[in-house]
């Protein structure tokens, strides 16, 4: 069953292709960027979930970033 989400394809596609502008601005090379990357996804999950949830939002991210990549 595929995932069905409340954001469009256009607004998700929107967001990252200026994120991916900024890096490239700042001539980010691949290992600041994902430190980077990962810096603001901690935050995210630190500021914006639940304590108690945290670890289990961070584990389903890594496996969702390890599927994609596949």
């Amino acid at each position: 069953m595929p995932i069905i989400s409340k954001y469009s394809n256009e607004q998700v596609e929107k967001i990252v292709d200026e994120v991916i502008t900024l890096l490239q601005s700042h001539k980010a090379p691949v290992d600041l960027s994902l430190m980077c990357l990962g810096n603001a996804i901690t935050h995210i999950i630190s500021e914006h979930v639940p304590a108690k949830k945290q670890a289990e939002v961070a584990s389903n991210f890594a496996q969702a970033l390890k599927q994609s990549v596949k």
